[in-house]
């Protein structure tokens, strides 16, 4: 039995009666936490430690029952309302002060169909509770490359995963979606059904309503792959990162690959006397064959003399968490920009080197990711997404400990990436960019000639901009 809750419109933020948050709560099957509850403080925290957003009510839904509820109570109350996935967005578009947040955390289940190779994904899971179901039959979604990163944010976003260059992005393995709207209708979009809607979802981000399930195709890989990590001395990185960026020119689908500068963190997965060294690191993973995977990605290994070469065969599932440790919640204030690239000239890898030899801070970093294989043969109409021509994606991804700093990591970021957008088209991808600073309209660089489509969608699904925490698309009538 539910414990009740009762609120003045003085704790809610808001002028909302009492009366009617009494029979909010009565309707709600899952739990609706406010200001005073012994868990809110917890609970509104995101993963970036400089979001300190404070929400007037979380609804934490059980189900899409309680997601209509929610939905329908912040319409008819005038509240702005904002969607928790995993919650691990940089941008911090999951909270907001005064406002609903939908917190889809606790619909986390998983359901695998091995006879046709797909599965369906509640809104709330978390890549790690993907891996878990769909490793049981040999078979991996493409998702994101941190495991307690939110189904959700991630695929409407894009999703870049280790297997990218063989399958695609994760919305190019979507097959269905199920969604509850602004004016609180459930529906579900397909190739067949909504394939408007369906069109926008892969792409569109969060503009359109609260996906409570994702259904994916899956792909037959594992238990056992081979993945490359590899750390240069950074005084080799121009080296190193002519000799990837050549690499990536003939490499096969089956293989992914980053260049990221970095410093090795102070962890005891690494040495301790290499703790804070400045290094360049290629990482990547072989989709099929772990043998020919090792022999494939070798050159890759002998560049110069590695300080360290953590390459070999891991489960899966392993590399998938591999980079948690360093990426954890509420550890860092994070500032992130992103930008494509058409490709890597010599001069600007000179000027990526540059950057990555000044980073101001031992947490920040710079991620080059080798894009093109599945990704490039989608055409920029198929899916809301647009263009997908660019080579390579550059992120830069500045994290540090102390807030004083925030002002100078911030600025440092900005001028970065406005340096880089000057040898790009000015596409970003949303899931890696905290804001919308920049050289020019950032919405619409992003989508191109899908702009104007996905605003009359926008119109069609949500006239009001009822959802428009998020890189929000303008509705169009």
């Amino acid at each position: 039995m539910k414990s009740t809750l009762y609120a003045t419109p003085n704790q809610l933020g808001s002028s909302i009666a009492e009366a009617d948050f009494q029979n909010f709560q009565a309707i709600f099957k899952g739990e609706i936490i406010i200001q005073g509850h012994e868990e809110y403080e917890s609970v509104r925290l995101l993963w970036n430690k400089m979001i300190d957003k404070r929400p007037a009510i979380i609804a934490r839904c059980s189900g899409v029952a309680d997601v209509i509820n929610a939905i329908n109570f912040a319409r008819d109350n005038n509240l702005q309302v904002s969607v928790r996935g995993g919650g691990h967005n940089v941008a911090g578009n999951a909270a907001e002060d005064n406002a609903l947040m939908i917190d889809l955390s606790k619909m986390k289940a998983v359901n695998v169909n091995p006879q046709l190779k797909t599965c369906t994904v509640q809104g709330g899971a978390t890549w790690r509770d993907v891996d878990h179901e769909t490793q049981a039959f040999g078979l991996v979604c493409p998702g994101g490359v941190v495991s307690d990163t939110g189904v959700g944010g991630l695929t409407l976003g894009g999703g870049l995963s280790w297997i990218r260059r063989k399958v695609g992005m994760s919305i190019d393995n979507l097959i269905g979606a199920e969604i509850v709207l602004a004016n609180g209708k459930f529906v579900h979009a397909s190739a067949t059904e909504n394939k408007d809607l369906f069109w926008a979802l892969r792409g569109g981000g969060g503009n359109f309503g609260v996906v409570t399930s994702f259904e994916f195709k899956l792909l037959e890989l594992g238990p056992e792959v081979f993945f490359m990590a590899c750390m240069y001395p950074k005084k080799e990185a121009d080296k190193v990162l002519k000799y990837w960026v050549d690499f990536t020119r003939k490499a096969p689908n089956e293989v992914t690959s980053d260049c990221i500068f970095w410093a090795v963190p102070a962890h005891p997965n690494f040495p301790e006397e290499l703790h804070h060294t400045p290094v360049v690191v290629l990482a990547g993973m072989y989709a099929g064959n772990p043998e020919k995977g090792a022999e494939l990605m070798q050159p890759l290994r002998e560049i110069t003399t590695p300080i360290l070469d953590m390459s070999n065969v891991y489960p899966y599932n392993g590399v998938q968490q591999m980079f948690d440790p360093f990426l954890q919640k509420q550890a860092f204030n994070s500032y992130w920009k992103c930008i494509y690239l058409d490709d890597l000239t010599d001069h600007l890898q000179l000027r990526v080197v540059k950057k990555g030899k000044e980073m101001p801070s031992p947490h920040t970093l710079i991620s080059i990711r080798n894009l093109q294989g599945a990704i490039s043969k989608v055409s920029p109409g198929a899916t809301a997404f647009g263009d997908r021509s660019a080579r390579f994606l550059l992120s830069i991804d500045n994290m540090w400990k102390d807030s004083s700093e925030d002002k100078k990591n911030i600025q440092w970021t900005r001028d970065f990436f406005n340096e880089m957008a000057g040898f790009s088209k000015g596409k970003v991808y949303f899931n890696f960019n905290f804001d919308m600073e920049g050289p020019s309209d950032m919405m619409k660089d992003s989508f191109g000639a899908n702009y104007e489509k996905l605003g009359k969608i926008k119109g069609k699904y949500d006239p009001d901009n009822f959802f428009r925490l998020n890189a929000n698309v303008k509705p169009l009538k």
